[in-house]
């Protein structure tokens, strides 16, 4: 299986523990799609989560907060969150408002990290090839 069917699988996972959640993207930190599982738009998501982890980058960084773990956006028609996945992606969800923000930040913190090693570890064997 290759990393791409691993993350799309991956991201179906997510959604069957969370059912409520009405898209999943993975994307590079640059803003291109890697995986997605029903996001309209997926391109213009990637696009615009890149440019709201550059400024979340620099505010964690500039506080001294460490390293960008995630961010939620609330909207009056529910939340857009993004999670680190690992060193060179993250994981975008989207979620309707009466989602339980909890429940979210625990599933997707856990499938960050699994989406995380898949994506590193392709690019550690890309360039060891």
């Amino acid at each position: 299986m290759t990393a791409e069917a691993e993350i799309v699988a991956e991201l179906r996972r997510l959604r069957t523990r969370l059912p409520q959640i009405t898209g999943a993207l993975t994307a590079s930190v640059d803003g291109l799609v890697l995986a997605q599982d029903a996001v309209d738009e997926a391109e213009s998501v990637a696009a615009l989560t890149a440019a709201a982890l550059g400024v979340a980058q620099r505010l964690t960084h500039t506080t001294g907060r460490g390293a960008f773990r995630e961010l939620l956006v609330q909207g009056e028609d529910g939340y857009a969150a993004t999670y680190a996945a690992g060193s060179a992606a993250v994981l975008t969800l989207l979620a309707p408002p009466r989602t339980n923000v909890g429940r979210l930040h625990l599933e997707a913190r856990r499938a960050g990290a699994r989406i995380g090693e898949l994506v590193d570890g392709a690019l550690e064997r890309l360039e060891t090839s």
